[in-house]
C-alpha cells in the first residue's frame, strides 16, 4: 500500500480524499518533527517511533577490502507494538494456508 492507496482507504471512513490526505500528512509531519527533535512517539497497540544513535565505526569497502571510516549518525527507528505483531503474525499464518 502506498500513500495514495492509504488516502483512499481513509477517505472511505472520513468522507472525502482532501480531509483524509490532510489528516495523513498532519500525522506523518507530527511524527517526523517529534522524532527529529529527539522525542519518542508511542501509539498504543501500533508501535513506537524513536531516534536511534549509530556510533562511528570502521567498515570495509566490499570491492577492495580497504577500511572506511563511517561517521556517527542518527536514524529513525520503529518498534511495532504487541497488537501489531499479533495481527501480522496471524496474517502470515493465513498466507501460509493459502499456498
Amino acid at each position: 500500500m502506498n500513500k495514495k492507496e492509504l488516502v483512499d482507504a481513509i477517505a472511505d471512513r472520513v468522507g472525502d480524499k482532501k480531509t483524509a490526505a490532510e489528516a495523513i500528512n498532519a500525522v506523518i509531519d507530527a511524527i517526523q518533527q517529534a522524532v527529529a527533535s529527539g522525542d519518542k512517539v508511542s501509539i498504543t497497540g501500533f508501535g513506537a517511533f524513536e531516534m536511534a544513535h549509530k556510533p562511528a565505526r570502521t567498515a570495509r569497502n566490499p570491492s577492495t577490502g580497504d577500511p572506511i571510516k563511517v561517521a556517527e549518525s542518527w536514524a529513525p527507528k520503529f518498534r511495532p507494538g504487541a497488537d501489531f505483531k499479533e495481527l501480522v503474525n496471524a496474517g502470515g499464518k493465513k498466507q501460509q494456508k493459502k499456498k
